[in-house]
């Protein structure tokens, strides 16, 4: 039962009942944006839901066969029991995970930008790690991904990077990552072969859907197009319908590459525009509520939320939870988890 307990099935399931009687309601439409969020929270909870049910199926399943395995003292299937149990142990894992996640936006797709601090060549390959880092943590979830905007640096690696990550609670899982991360290693671009110390920004968007009211005027808007630049192959198709967005009372700029069409490229850039504009308006809120209580924690250069050591020893730390781990080529490869919910934990 500790599974469910985790969970709280019952709670959930009286929560859909409440949305499906809104639903039924006479002035159900009567506020299309309200009913527009019901409707959204209501699919959602309905999938996992049915997504738990299904879990809950097979556990029970497993349950039934090591009961009957140890009854007949069938050691035939000893291997697969206990390659049920490995399985129902990640579940729990997993179900943990998603306990943690409350946010308005955690089941939302993920924006993420990447940027290079000062350093040239050195922090510019230090992006691609992370990208490469990402992209791995993707792919090992089972989550799409797909390259917006890529600018190559100037000799090797890549000046900045903007990319989606599609899969649900992608955006709960990767705002653990926003902040400064820090590089220290000797530079294989240093011919001397001396330690460097490099930075990058990443930043993390939801993708807002349209149940989000965000008003932009059209006249605070500049918009230029130009061809499309930076590696190609796997990063960007390069075509002459590359759209650039500024938003000029907040200086904020974005920008989209990644599709053929003009159009729908400028479609992309102006979801990327909301979810920036959205992150600022909840950047301002949460500086004025830390103004309030004394207590803020800017992101800047030089307040790193993680720092990964490869030179004079090994090590990974992030500096918020104090978790670190000696395992530096497999979280780079990809295996991100125990620091995400390392964070999720001491977010609370």
């Amino acid at each position: 039962m500790l599974l469910r307990s985790i969970f709280d099935l019952a709670r959930r399931k009286d929560k859909l009942g409440q949305l499906e009687r809104q639903t039924l309601a006479p002035d159900f439409w009567n506020d299309a944006d309200a009913a527009q969020k019901i409707q959204k929270e209501h699919g959602q909870l309905q999938d996992v839901i049915r997504g738990w049910e299904s879990k809950w199926h097979d556990f029970e399943e497993t349950e039934l066969l090591l009961e009957m395995a140890m009854e007949e003292n069938d050691s035939d299937v000893e291997e697969e029991i206990a390659q049920k149990v490995a399985e129902m142990a990640a579940t729990l894992e997993e179900a943990e995970t998603e306990c943690m996640f409350s946010g308005e936006h955690d089941t939302s797709n993920a924006i993420v930008a990447i940027h290079a601090g000062a350093g040239g060549t050195e922090a510019q390959d230090w992006v691609d790690m992370l990208l490469r880092m990402y992209l791995r943590w993707a792919e090992i979830r089972g989550f799409k991904t797909a390259i917006l905007d890529h600018l190559a640096g100037d000799e090797a690696g890549t000046k900045s990077v903007t990319f989606m990550v599609k899969g649900r609670y992608a955006y709960g899982y990767l705002r653990s990552e926003l902040g400064i991360h820090r590089l220290v290693r000797i530079s294989p671009f240093d011919t001397s072969g001396r330690r460097h110390t490099s930075f990058a920004s990443v930043m993390i968007m939801p993708e807002l859907d349209e149940t989000v009211d965000i008003k932009v005027d059209e006249k605070d808007l500049r918009i230029d197009t130009y061809r499309a630049s930076g590696a190609g192959g796997q990063h960007v198709n390069k075509t002459d319908s590359a759209i650039r967005i500024t938003h000029l009372p907040t200086g904020v700029v974005v920008q989209c590459q990644n599709e053929r069409s003009q159009h729908r490229n400028k479609d992309m850039a102006m979801k990327m525009l909301l979810s920036r504009l959205y992150e600022l308006e909840k950047e301002k809120q949460a500086e004025q509520h830390e103004g309030l209580h004394g207590d803020k924690k800017g992101i800047s250069w030089g307040s790193q939320i993680r720092s990964y050591v490869l030179q004079p020893y090994r090590m990974i730390k992030d500096h918020r939870t104090e978790f670190e781990s000696g395992n530096v080529d497999s979280i780079l490869d990809g295996n991100l988890d125990p620091f995400i919910k390392a964070y999720l934990l001491w977010a609370g």
